[in-house]
């Protein structure tokens, strides 16, 4: 496995698998990786020749009192990780490397990024649809593999993909979760002992709300109050967002048809976790 720190490098790389008629995966990541990130790199490799993961912290996408400074780096831990999953190469820019001298271009994105996590951080997804793009474009991948926790970014992501026509698949991974149910982040780490147990209450709140749509509940407004009764039942819980909103545009419904999203975004402590799950119609 090669662990390459410039844009070059990987781009002279990446042209040798080319001429050699190899396909190549890519799973973008800020490190700090954990079992989510795993499997994202285990279905790259089941169906490319080669694997690309970076690990970058994308300063783009943390506003001005978000954790940018504190977010988790260890690049010889996410290396092991990635050797293990049968990773070929490890990008890991700094962010000069990445963002040189008078860089003034950006990806900006309309309507998709307004609601959700895009109303709770301006500019988020502006710096999310830029690094993307640039990682696609060194990479070159033939598929690129996301996460479906991050389902709002997920959306973004093939929409940015589909309106560019970027000659790419966007594969969406299934939640990973910890054994009692809460989503895997890189954020958990941040959690004390006592915010880790509270922090349940996202997953029980989901549960809950996906055993009600399976139970017949298909109105959106009688869903967010099901699962906000549950977040307001644990005191170190503060609610960023509950939302039913159509998969595609990421714009509210009344009433659960064809492909929703049910997402939130919840504090607990100083911590901001999400979770999120799809109601497909005929499922």
């Amino acid at each position: 496995m090669q662990l390459i720190e410039t844009v070059a490098g990987v781009k002279y790389q990446v042209a040798a698998w080319k001429a050699a008629g190899l396909t190549i995966g890519l799973v973008p990541t800020m490190g700090s990786l954990h079992e989510g990130h795993e499997s994202l790199m285990d279905a790259a490799r089941a169906a490319c020749d080669k694997v690309v993961v970076s690990v970058f912290v994308n300063p783009l996408q943390f506003g001005p009192d978000e954790d940018y400074d504190n977010y988790p780096r260890d690049i010889e831990r996410d290396s092991a990780i990635c050797e293990a999953h049968g990773v070929d190469v490890v990008f890991h820019p700094t962010p000069e490397e990445m963002y040189g001298p008078n860089y003034n271009t950006y990806v900006v994105m309309e309507t998709l990024t307004d609601a959700l996590c895009g109303a709770s951080r301006p500019g988020h997804f502006r710096g999310v649809c830029t690094v993307v793009n640039k990682l696609f474009n060194i990479a070159q991948p033939d598929k690129a593999f996301f996460g479906q926790k991050d389902a709002q970014q997920l959306a973004i992501i093939k929409r940015m993909v589909a309106d560019l026509n970027m000659n790419l698949q966007v594969v969406g991974c299934p939640i990973v979760r910890e054994e009692d149910g809460l989503a895997k982040s890189s954020r958990n780490t941040y959690l004390s002992a006592e915010e880790r147990q509270a922090a349940l209450v996202l997953s029980r709140a989901i549960f809950a709300g996906e055993q009600a749509v399976r139970a017949g509940e298909r109105n959106a407004d009688a869903l967010k109050r099901l699962m906000g009764d549950i977040i307001a039942a644990e005191p170190l819980a503060r609610v960023d967002y509950i939302e039913v909103v159509d998969g595609a545009t990421m714009q509210p419904v009344e009433t659960l048809g064809s492909s929703v999203l049910t997402a939130m975004a919840v504090c607990i402590g100083s911590t901001r976790l999400i979770d999120n799950f799809i109601y497909e119609e005929g499922e």
